[in-house]
Order: C-alpha cells, then structure tokens, then sequence
C-alpha cells in the first residue's frame, strides 16, 4: 500500500532567547523521518519539549509559536506540502489533513451551537452544502457515540461533559473526510472512565472512515491501545521507531525502556497514628443556582500523610478542593484544621489561615504570570507572608530552587523558558514558600510525561519526609494512588462513596464505582482496550 504521508529529514528551528544573551536559533526538530499509510495510526511519544507536538503540525505545513521548518520534506501523497504556499496549504487544512487538540474546551466557540461548528471547515472548503455536511455530523455523533446524536448539535459546548466535547472535536476534524487527522493528546485531561469511551469512540472512527492518524500522547499506555505504530522521540530526536509489539515487548533503546518500566512502586501507608490535620464533616454545596455539587462528605487528613481524592470530571474532587480553600463556602457541614473551625470563606479567613493550606494547580502554565521571572513567581508568598524583600528574600527563593533541585540558575527565567515538569516544579515551591502544614494538589502530574512525573511524585515524597507535610492530591491516575497514597476517597456525583486506609479502598470487595474505576486504567498490553470494551459488553448484556 503506498504511503499516505512521508516525512524526510525534517528540521524545525526556533528562536530562543537567553536571559542576558542575545537571541539565537535552536534546533527542536531533527532529521525526523517516518512513513504512515491511510488507516493506519502512527503514535507519537516522548516528554515535554520532544517534538511531539511540533512534528504534528509540521503534517499541516505549520510552525506553532514562532517555530520555522527549515528542511527536510512533509509529502502528502507523494507531493511535498511545504513549498505550496498560503494558497495551497490552505486548500489542505481543515480539508485534507484536520487537527484535533489537548483542550477541546478552548478550541470552541462558546457563543455557537456544536453543530454549526462541526460542519463550519467543511461547508468553508466547498467539499459538501450544508446540508450534506450536517447529514455527515449526525453520522459522527453516532459513530463517536455522543447522547441523542440527532439534537445533540443543537447544544452550546458548556452544555456537555469533557468527554463529549472532546468527541466533537473528533467529528469536526472528520467531517471533511479527510485523508489524515493529527491528535494532539487528546485524552490528556479526561479521566480514566471517560478516557476509555473516548479511545474506544477514535479508534472506531479510524476504522470506520478509513482516515489515518498520527497519535501524539505521554502516555505509552494509552498510544499502545490505538497505534500501529510507534516513535519515541527525545530533544526532537527519534529515538526509537517500530511496530508496538516491539516498542512495548522488546525496547532496544535505554530511553524507551525506562518509559516501558515506568510504573511507580506501591507506597507503604503510614499509620494513623498521629492526630488529623484536617477533618471535613457532613459538608455539602451548592452553586449559587441553587445546583448541589457536594453531599455530606466526611472525611480526615492524619499529619504528615497523605490523602488521595479520586472519581471521574464532575465527581465532586476540584469541588471538595474549592470549598477547603474557601473559594466555595460550604452550605452545611464544618471543615476543621488542627483541632479549631476553619473560616468558611476564603475573604473572612486570617493571613493564618491562608498561609497553613495551600494549592498546587493542575495546569503551572496557567496558574503563572508569564510576565514575572522565577524570582518574582516564588518571592511573591514570601513578602506578603513574611515580609522579606531584597537580599533576604532572594536568599530564601535560591534556597526553595535548591529544595525543588532546581538550582540558582533558573531565577531569571519566565514560564516561557522552563519545561512542563520545571514549571510545576516552581509552583510546588511558591507552595512551600508559605511554610503550609497542608497542600492541596489538583492533578498536578496529569499534564506530564511519565518520567518527568515520577520526578515530581518523588520530589512531593522527600518533602513530605523532611517538612512533614500533609498532601490532599486529587488524581484520577490509581497508579499514582498507589504510589503516593496513604488514604484514599472515592468520589461519584457529588457523593463519597468509599473511604479508608490505602490497603482497604483499593482491596475488594468493591462497590460498582470503585470497581469501575480500577478496572478503566490503561494497562501496558496490547489489546486491553478491546478486552475492557468486550467485558464491558458482556456485563451489560448480563443485567
């Protein structure tokens, strides 16, 4: 079968630029070639800053945030896309070769219904009338598997879940019919239930529409149960390039082997033996639309330890975390800390109050200024909380850099110049800055590659063992449960459906949630997705 796309010796430059230095060109891309056939899937993996991403649009002819291809060759049916201009390239995108990104959330309109967004590209490309091209979206939602797939276009996209929203996505780039489609980490941000409806929902749109894919991911679990094939890529290097029953059985190169292996170690839960640090009782609450999002939660972080909140998007676990830190006053309920009442909300409570919890957020580039330097991001905390300004307080900043094993030498750089895993690194030290007796953390490893997350948990575990920290972290990730957790709770619709020591939660027997849960996480074997789907079915049929 002859090659749909073919990419030779590709080379992407970038401008950097060096705090204090002048400006020069770095290489992210190079000499990368790979062949993909129509219907087949290519995966795309590696850490932050691999080339991932950059490869993907280099399939579109395109070069994100300032990125220039400045060799090699991207043949699109034997013709070589790159030197075709405006005009021609246009002609292509959104037609021939379609793009599906990380956050789906931020690639719709929120002011236009689903539909009309779906068929926008296609009826812009003259490839079908509208109606035509509603007609092909009615057979995507059904195909994808989306809810009422015959209104469900009449809907605005903050009326349907994560899930969905991401399928729609999928059927916008398919509506065209187009020959390839670039997935840009796709189920990233969903949880692990809703990830397996998602990759099931893809990979039978592949199959049915003939449309071949490149997959990028970190997660070498999840490429695994889509791909026919797989590169690993590293400083925008390929490192190592075969077929997945090679990369996952026999990994030939060091680098590959170790995201192969990479599966954090069970930690042995401390005993409760220390007084909790914080207790939430019968807590419920409620939007101001009067919607309950929370239903009498009771449950206790032990000193030192940790507790994990797991549950799909919309089970109540970034809510629990909003209410602890004030930002959503509970409607019934008390949360206290260390033995007194916490102030229900976050503008009544004491500099105290505030200093003693704090938040690691999922997304460090969001929960940053770009425009303040690492010195500015982590010395903030430190004046408002204690006052230091000048050489003190630069002092202090050098030695949470030292904390995090960072270094001095990343003091002056902006969020811009640091990698996904320092980023979140910094964000764990502005944490540490207000000396807290507890941290929440919201998914702050989901964003990153196995490796470089292994990196944080470890980091988060050392500090835990030197401060004695307490850490709520909400994941929906059981691998990480298992390798950070010394409690776990077990979040459905609002409500707590299972909680207790580590060793108790994750042991059967299981209510119909929890087993669920534990049952929808990626395993590193071929064909696990289509065993999970086949027992899925067989269950269904048998109630």
């Amino acid at each position: 079968m002859p090659e749909l796309l073919s990419v030779r010796d590709l080379k992407i430059e970038a401008t950097s630029y060096p705090p204090g230095e002048p400006p020069k060109r770095v290489t992210i891309v190079d000499g990368v070639s790979f062949d993909l056939q129509k219907g087949k899937v290519l995966g795309l993996i590696g850490e932050s800053g691999a080339g991932k991403s950059t490869i993907g649009l280099s399939a579109l002819a395109y070069g994100r945030g300032g990125a220039e291809i400045t060799g090699g060759q991207v043949l699109l049916d034997g013709v070589d896309i790159l030197p075709l201009g405006k005009s021609g390239i246009r002609k292509i995108r959104g037609a021939r070769v379609c793009y599906v990104a990380q956050s789906a959330a931020a690639a719709f309109n929120p002011a236009h219904r689903l539909g009309d967004q779906v068929i926008e590209a296609t009826v812009k490309h003259r490839l079908m009338t509208k109606e035509e091209a509603r007609k092909r979206a009615l057979y995507l939602f059904q195909v994808l598997g989306l809810p009422n797939p015959e209104t469900f276009g009449e809907r605005y996209p903050h009326q349907v879940s994560g899930g969905q929203l991401q399928r729609a996505m999928t059927a916008m780039a398919l509506c065209s019919n187009p020959e390839l489609i670039v997935f840009d980490e796709p189920t990233t941000a969903l949880d692990v239930t809703t990830q397996i409806d998602v990759l099931a929902a893809i990979k039978h749109a592949i199959e049915e529409t003939h449309t071949a894919a490149l997959y990028i991911t970190h997660d070498l679990a999840v490429v695994a149960q889509i791909s026919d094939d797989i590169m690993v890529l590293r400083y925008g290097k390929t490192v190592e390039y075969g077929t997945v029953q090679q990369i996952i059985e026999e990994p030939r190169q060091d680098y590959t082997r170790a995201l192969v292996n990479v599966r954090q170690a069970a930690r042995e839960e401390a005993a409760d033996q220390s007084g909790s640090i914080l207790r939430v009782e019968n807590i419920s609450a409620q939007y101001s639309n009067g919607f309950k999002v929370l239903h009498d939660v009771s449950l206790h972080v032990p000193k030192g330890q940790t507790l994990a909140v797991v549950g799909e998007s919309g089970s109540g676990k970034s809510t629990l975390a909003r209410v602890i830190t004030g930002l959503l006053p509970p409607s019934d309920g008390q949360i206290s800390f260390d033995g007194k009442p916490l102030t229900p909300a976050l503008k009544n409570r004491s500099r105290e109050e505030l200093r003693r919890i704090q938040l690691i957020y999922q997304m460090a580039d969001t929960a940053m200024n770009p425009r303040q330097t690492v010195r500015d991001i982590i010395g903030r905390p430190l004046t408002f909380y204690d006052g230091l300004r000048g050489s003190a307080k630069t002092a202090r900043v050098k030695e949470l850099l030292d904390q995090i094993e960072m270094g001095n030498g990343f003091i002056d750089r902006y969020p811009a110049e640091l990698s996904g895993g320092q980023k979140q690194r910094v964000a764990i030290a502005r944490a540490l800055a207000a000396k807290p007796e507890l941290i929440l953390c919201d998914e702050p490893t989901s964003a990153l590659d196995p490796l470089v997350a292994e990196g944080i948990l470890k980091l988060l575990l050392k500090l835990q063992e030197e401060t004695h920290l307490s850490y709520i972290f909400i994941t929906h990730d059981i691998a990480i449960v298992r390798a950070i957790a010394d409690s776990v709770a077990v979040m459905h619709r609002g409500k707590l459906v299972r909680f207790g020591p580590k060793s108790q939660a994750l042991s059967p027997p299981f209510d119909d949630y929890t087993d669920l849960l534990l049952k929808s996480v990626p395993e590193m074997e071929i064909g696990w997705l289509e065993r999970v789907l086949t027992t899925r079915k067989m269950e269904s049929a048998g109630n």
